[in-house]
């Protein structure tokens, strides 16, 4: 009896923080004022959707991380096809190579990433930063990725004739990938920064 309720309180707890991170991706997704977030006076803005999908994949596992990824997937492939629709480069999100596969991986990356950490230096705070690292590079890397192989020369080719100054593209994968170092970086911060306490929360909360 005791058995069953465990196993019944396991699923119910996974299916509620399924629903619950589900759900902010795709809040995340269709409010850009939170899903992309501007570092004034720095040039940059912090992407925030890639976060309920590292915390997925380390609190319930690969097949958890991989669907709240889908769910983000799906959902930037929404935002590309109605709310950014007029952007010179929404058109590369249309396509779910691009917009979905690289969003399924990121929770994927961040478990296996968090739990072999984990078990090789047994420090859970280090763990969930690498996860949170994982995770990130994974989506970075992975949309600009299939952006650069699918497409490289038609988002370059959008990008320079959307801009108000002359730009000249000698190199498509330096232009494509040169200016993302310091995004990255905050978006790893930031990644780093939520992931941790809400992990550790919902860890103490499993323990009642």
């Amino acid at each position: 009896m005791n058995k069953n309720s465990n196993k019944f309180g396991a699923s119910a707890r996974r299916i509620a923080v399924t629903g619950v991170l589900s759900a902010f991706s795709i809040l995340l997704s269709l409010i850009p004022s939170l899903g992309y977030i501007p570092v004034p006076p720095l040039p940059i803005t912090i992407t925030t959707m890639h976060v309920p999908v590292i915390i997925a994949g380390i609190l319930e596992g690969p097949v958890v991380g991989g669907f709240v990824g889908l769910i983000f997937g799906l959902s930037s492939l929404y935002t590309a096809a109605t709310i950014f629709a007029g952007l010179p480069t929404a058109f590369v999100f249309l396509n779910p190579l691009v917009s979905v596969l690289p969003r399924i991986l990121i929770g994927i990356a961040a478990h296996y990433a968090y739990s072999g950490i984990n078990k090789l230096i047994k420090k859970k705070s280090i763990a969930i930063i690498i996860g949170a690292v994982a995770g990130t590079l994974t989506n970075t890397i992975g949309v600009l990725g299939m952006i650069y192989i699918l497409y490289a020369r038609q988002y370059v080719d959008a990008i320079v004739s959307s801009s108000e100054t002359p730009v000249v593209v000698k190199n498509l994968f330096t232009f494509i990938f040169g200016g993302i170092a310091l995004n990255v970086v905050f978006e790893i911060l930031l990644a780093a920064l939520v992931c941790s306490p809400i992990v550790y929360a919902v860890e103490r909360i499993k323990k009642r």
